[in-house]
């Protein structure tokens, strides 16, 4: 998730190729630390997002417009009146850094041809945009940095533009890396062997340095120093793996890519990254565009997570006192085992307490339902018939402690399946809307107070819907209402109905439409079930799979809750990526 040199030069390499030569004909600033360029090229209009947002700074070609402020502010002023329908005549990046110049032509109010530059600076919280003129002499940029805040470098009107050398990297574009160079940087860090490479080298980072030791087969977590006791081998092969890379940047060969886990990104790189074997990787023909689906998909998934975030905790709150009283429950149900134990020294005491001796701690008694002797303790101080009563007292109480608690445990444990089940349905929420459903459920529960004169919220969220490799739908409830309607009122009596066994998850329908499932298509929608569950990332799981007209839902039960019998079980593993979606 790194925005490194690698990446910029992917960038770089894709901007020369379709904005080299153009001019430009939009400046805006929709944001106050972000640009939005309109160039026209080849006939053929482009939009240039560039962003020095401290937290998230980015640099890529969009189609998405952006509104701007009625009133354009100073810098935007001030480009518009330099750059307006100003050509492109470069668009290079130093060495590996993350920066890249715009270099720039247009005619002054004489009518002469003047050069500038518009410099854009990816760093974290330092990014920035700058605009210089030809002798590098800053005319102004998006961001001042004083003296005050910066002591390496002042970015003010009329100051010079220079690269801060904050860190002692070398540019592995520059010269020529030798084994022996290499070696030596490496020898010299006492510290894992990626993180030897990234904090030598510019433009690499930790991800993309693991991808190196991964490729040379050779563990990235090895302290590098420590490879001056091991043979040569191990070493030169990350230093030969290396130097493909390089030659990769230099030859401009980039593969634009995304990485996924289930669903979610969780990783975009310039180039391969096959240290993630294990995930889905999708590969893009323009970095812009991995950039764009990257962030965007990102953004989506954490608006829904700080969207959910009161949700959950109300569940994950209710679940864990639930949790608790049912633990309690189950340790006092233990308790209620000697009930039974009590009854008998009573029935005992009461046939052969007759010739106990007054001041008896105990008596020695044959238990006629086992044909044993029994020792049983007796209180001193009372007489045979009152330490009889006295144990069959302690029985009524555990008996009647027990038949509560038999009612109750099965309550809770209802409760505690249905709480799982709402958090499961809050783990495959993609939208706003899949969670007006789960909040109106928990409203129903009692779990959230409705608000005075609020209505039931309107449900636009619909089921996941997908289509077996042999053309059968397939679809997936989201929550618990959801399922319910599903399995109740959509699916027809001969349509298959899945789910994980003994755990929370999905109900997963297939229509067959009078026709016999192909096995390939029980397989789909099992690992359909397993996916929307919560033992997905478990190796394989347990689906319980049978016609819908044997589910049925007991009367008063939760929703999404159901009984079924006659079914068909299988393991499964929920790799899904191969399910088309509609």
């Amino acid at each position: 998730m790194a925005f490194d040199g690698i990446t910029i030069a992917s960038i770089v390499s894709e901007l020369n190729k379709k904005l080299l030569g153009g001019r430009i004909y939009k400046i805006a600033q929709p944001e106050s630390d972000e640009l939005l360029l309109t160039v026209k090229n080849n006939s053929t209009q482009y939009r240039l997002l560039l962003s020095a947002d401290a937290s998230l700074p980015l640099v890529y070609l969009t189609e998405n417009n952006k509104p701007s402020p009625l009133t354009a502010p100073g810098f935007c002023m001030l480009l518009r009146k330099h750059l307006q329908n100003a050509k492109i005549t470069g668009i290079r990046q130093p060495g590996l850094e993350r920066i890249i110049h715009l270099e720039l032509e247009h005619l002054n109010e004489l009518g002469d041809v003047c050069h500038k530059k518009l410099i854009i600076e990816i760093m974290g919280k330092h990014s920035n945009i700058i605009f210089c003129d030809d002798t590098n002499k800053i005319i102004d940029s998006i961001k001042h940095i004083s003296g005050m805040v910066s002591s390496v470098r002042e970015v003010l009107p009329g100051k010079d533009y220079f690269i801060p050398q904050t860190q002692d990297k070398l540019d592995p574009l520059s010269f020529a890396i030798t084994y022996s160079d290499f070696k030596q940087h490496m020898l010299a860090k006492p510290m894992p062997l990626y993180k030897g490479i990234y904090t030598s080298y510019t433009g690499f980072s930790p991800i993309i340095s693991q991808e190196i030791c991964y490729r040379a087969g050779v563990d990235a977590d090895i302290p590098a120093n420590a490879l001056a006791e091991m043979p040569s081998e191990p070493l030169r092969a990350v230093y030969n793996t290396f130097l493909s890379m390089i030659n990769d940047i230099q030859n401009r060969n980039f593969t634009p890519n995304i990485i996924y886990k289930d669903k979610e990104p969780i990783e975009f790189a310039a180039l391969p990254l096959t240290l993630y074997a294990d995930h889905k990787a999708q590969s893009f023909d323009s970095i812009s565009t991995v950039l764009e689906h990257y962030y965007a998909e990102r953004n989506i998934i954490t608006r829904i997570r700080q969207k959910s975030a009161d949700l959950r905790k109300i569940v994950q709150t209710a679940l864990e006192r639930n949790i608790k009283k049912y633990d309690l429950q189950l340790k006092q149900m233990q308790d209620t085992e000697k009930r039974d134990k009590y009854k008998i020294y009573g029935e005992l005491l009461n046939t052969y307490g007759y010739n106990i001796e007054p001041g008896a701690k105990s008596m020695e008694a044959l238990n006629y339902y086992t044909n044993e002797m029994i020792t049983i303790p007796l209180d001193d101080t009372l007489t045979p018939q009152e330490n009889a009563k006295k144990y069959f007292d302690k029985y009524g109480k555990l008996k009647r402690t027990y038949e509560a608690l038999s009612e109750l445990t099965v309550q809770v444990k209802e409760e505690i399946e249905h709480l799982e089940s709402v958090s499961a349905a809050l783990d495959i929420a993609m939208q706003e809307d899949d969670l007006v459903q789960i909040k109106e459920e928990l409203i129903e529960s009692g779990y959230i107070r409705r608000k005075g004169g609020t209505k039931k919220a309107r449900v636009t969220s619909k089921p996941f819907h997908y289509i077996s490799s042999d053309g059968f739908h397939i679809y997936v409830g989201k929550n618990n209402y959801q399922n319910d309607e599903l399995t109740f009122k959509f699916a027809n009596g001969n349509d298959w109905w899945f789910h994980a066994k003994k755990i929370a998850g999905s109900h997963v329908i297939v229509k067959t439409e009078g026709q016999e499932l192909p096995d390939r298509t029980f397989e789909e929608a099992a690992r359909l079930a397993a996916y929307y569950s919560k033992g997905r990332e478990q190796d394989k799981v347990e689906i319980d799979y049978v016609q819908k007209k044997h589910v049925k839902k007991p009367a008063g039960a939760k929703p999404g809750f159901v009984v079924y019998s006659t079914n068909y079980s299988m393991a499964i593993d929920s790799d899904i990526a191969g399910l088309c979606q509609v």
